[in-house]
């Protein structure tokens, strides 16, 4: 059976390889200790949450959220940065409920919205936001500054 719960900076270790395979998915070099380092990081200076699924004690899945706040609603966002399920598990469910795990996050803590990004070609990812009533955002458009 899949529990989610928050992770814990004591718990990097165990989901450091999934948070490697995720930035693997979109191209990034292997690089274990550099995925503890930076989860370490977020997660004991409070600066993402990551909800962990775990089939028994292995990790299988997470999302990590990043808090904003939104000018026009004067209200908190939270980013849903990552999202990521083993391979072994995948088709299971466990993407959907890791994003309603993230629902409730946001929602017990009065968010106005959960936004995300992904990429063009993730029509996987893209079939899941929608089915669970994500829009694509035709109002504004997304820029970003390699620095």
């Amino acid at each position: 059976m899949i529990e989610i719960r928050r992770a814990t900076p004591s718990e990097v270790e165990a989901i450091a390889p999934l948070f490697d395979a995720y930035r693997q998915f979109y191209g990034r070099a292997p690089d274990v200790p550099l995925a503890q380092r930076f989860l370490t990081d977020r997660l004991t200076n409070g600066e993402s949450v990551v909800l962990v699924a775990r089939d028994g004690v292995t990790p299988c899945g997470f999302t990590q959220l990043y808090p904003l706040f939104s000018s026009l609603r004067c209200r908190p966002v939270w980013i849903l940065s990552d999202l990521f399920v083993a391979p072994a598990q995948r088709r299971g469910g466990v993407g959907r409920r890791l994003m309603q795990a993230a629902h409730a996050f946001a929602s017990e803590r009065s968010a106005a919205a959960i936004e995300l990004d992904t990429a063009h070609t993730n029509t996987a990812a893209q079939a899941l936001y929608e089915s669970l009533g994500y829009q694509h955002d035709l109002e504004f458009r997304h820029y970003a500054l390699t620095l």
